[in-house]
């Protein structure tokens, strides 16, 4: 069992506490899933003592001033963006940055992220061949197209996202970028065989090892 805190766009208050292990208990592993200081997410790192896995949002900065001078990610944690790995017995993969709106950095077109998605394919189909299955959580700043996506151009969500959840049957796709306003906004959606979450803020998941009969990894969340 692996016990997860999902952060993203916001910095909570219970997060960055002098007592967030006591709000946070038994954790393995934290997920940031963009438009965060990077300061931040390396005083979770550093106060919860657990390796974090992040991507970078549309409104993180290219550098950003730390305490030795400027930085370019949060010292320590590790990067997914078009990446796959392996922590605790869970196949992670992740890709930054949300549609282009405007110029900035971080911004892809709805062509690049297909770009980004099939670069993880090898070793997606390297997993599924070795470990049979190919990806446990899915760690992205946009959503996928059609859930938790709104209307607006920003708020897009990804074609390639959906795609990739359908083709590779990831247990859990945690992301952020869209802000959660009110108790009736949707954060938690079940899409084919994906539990596709919301991580506005904070959430905390529980991610149970290994895989189950069917091919996937059971995902249940914390209450």
């Amino acid at each position: 069992m692996n016990r997860a805190l999902c952060i993203a766009d916001r910095v909570d208050e219970i997060v960055h506490s002098t007592h967030v292990r006591r709000h946070f208990p038994e954790l393995d592993v934290v997920f940031a899933c963009g438009d965060l200081p990077y300061s931040y997410v390396e005083y979770a790192m550093s106060a919860l003592d657990v390796p974090v896995f992040y991507v970078r949002g549309n409104h993180d900065k290219v550098l950003e001033e730390g305490p030795g001078g400027p930085i370019t990610g949060p010292a320590g944690a590790r990067d997914l963006h078009r990446r796959v790995r392996r922590h605790a017995g869970l196949l992670l993969a992740g890709v930054e940055g949300s549609v282009r709106y405007k110029p900035g950095p971080f911004q892809y077109s709805q062509r690049q992220m297909w770009r980004h998605v099939f670069a993880l394919v090898p070793q997606l189909l390297w997993n599924r061949a070795r470990r049979g299955r190919a990806l446990d959580v899915f760690v992205t700043h946009a959503p996928p197209r059609s859930i938790h996506d709104r209307d607006d151009l920003p708020h897009h969500g990804i074609d390639a996202f959906r795609w990739l959840l359908r083709r590779f049957r990831p247990a859990l796709h945690v992301h952020g970028h869209v802000h959660v306003w009110g108790p009736n906004t949707v954060t938690d959606t079940r899409f084919a065989a994906t539990r596709v979450l919301n991580a506005y803020g904070h959430r905390v998941v529980e991610l149970q090892t290994p895989a189950t009969r069917d091919g996937r990894t059971e995902v249940e969340p914390c209450a």
